[in-house]
């Protein structure tokens, strides 16, 4: 990976996108950067920072305290931020692009990878290029899905409201079947949820609708971004609602059950195994590296 020659290089980044839910990415693999939520959020911000829906930074599970439990498992930890700067649990397209990320930048050799997460390891698998050097899509087990209980949640957009499935994929989703993807608004603001203190820590709200059989669409509005254009957990969330309210439950079955999703940025697989394991997949590419400027980091690095 080149070196920038200019005498007011900075801090290294990358870019990289999953289904277009993109990210900054930051090498910090001894631990040594303090990105406080301030700096993430101007990273992130769209006009005046680099642009992204959220930040990875990426470092060794030892090197992190949020992550040194995990090190045994895991080389690298996931240190994921939304665009606001609030810490996020999971992020499933992350997984994705860090996997994808760690690949390319020679840290990590082919094969299934672990990856440290605050929702705990994830596993990563990478599919061959195509014959035309396409990027191989990403596998990854994103663990089990839990299913709280859903009595009496609702969201609302608009002076609507639509009963919502609570599922856990390690961050909290409400996820609502609709008429039409419209009916969800701009999402420029966070749907309500209810009853009140139902997700005291927010929640990501999913709105579906059916485009076939064991296929959906869906638009999300991300706790801390707002609408983004993919959600991998979201659509994990989503596909767990949509094998529950059509009886396709693989632990009841005893068959795996993959459903295709849709989202504005593109498609992804979902697959819930009989013994509770969803995995995903779907692309992760990296577009560009470069460095920040050195003043202009040590102006939000403060």
């Amino acid at each position: 990976m080149s070196e920038s020659t200019s005498p007011r290089a900075g801090l290294p980044f990358f870019k990289g996108h999953g289904t277009q839910n993109d990210f900054v990415i930051v090498p910090d693999p001894d631990g040594l950067l303090d990105i406080g939520p301030e700096a993430v959020a101007a990273l992130c911000d769209r006009r005046a920072g680099i642009g992204a829906d959220g930040l990875l930074r990426v470092v060794r599970a030892a090197n992190d305290p949020a992550a040194k439990d995990q090190a045994g498992e895991a080389e690298w930890f996931m240190d994921y931020r939304n665009a606001d700067g609030s810490i996020a649990e999971m992020c499933g397209n992350g997984v994705r692009v860090f996997a994808r990320f760690l690949v390319e930048a020679g840290l990590v050799g082919p094969g299934e990878l672990a990856i440290a997460t605050r929702a705990g390891v994830r596993t990563a698998r990478i599919a061959e290029d195509g014959p035309d050097g396409t990027p191989g899509d990403v596998t990854v087990g994103m663990g089990h899905a839990r299913l709280p209980g859903s009595d009496g949640i609702e969201v609302a957009v608009g002076g609507r409201s639509w009963p919502a499935v609570n599922v856990n994929m390690g961050n909290p989703h409400a996820v609502a079947f609709v008429e039409s993807l419209d009916h969800a608004g701009d999402l420029y603001a966070a749907p309500l949820t209810s009853p009140e203190g139902a997700y005291p820590e927010g929640v990501n709200v999913e709105f579906v609708v059916d485009r076939g059989p064991r296929h959906v669409a869906m638009r999300v509005h991300e706790r801390g971004s707002g609408e983004t254009r993919s959600c991998g957990t979201g659509a994990c969330a989503v596909a767990v609602a949509a094998i529950r309210r059509d009886g396709a439950d693989p632990a009841v079955t005893g068959e795996a059950a993959s459903y295709t999703v849709d989202l504005p940025g593109g498609r992804l697989v979902i697959t819930e195994h009989p013994d509770g394991l969803v995995e995903m997949t779907g692309p992760a590419v990296i577009v560009a590296e470069g460095r920040l400027d050195e003043r202009w980091w040590a102006s939000i690095a403060k």
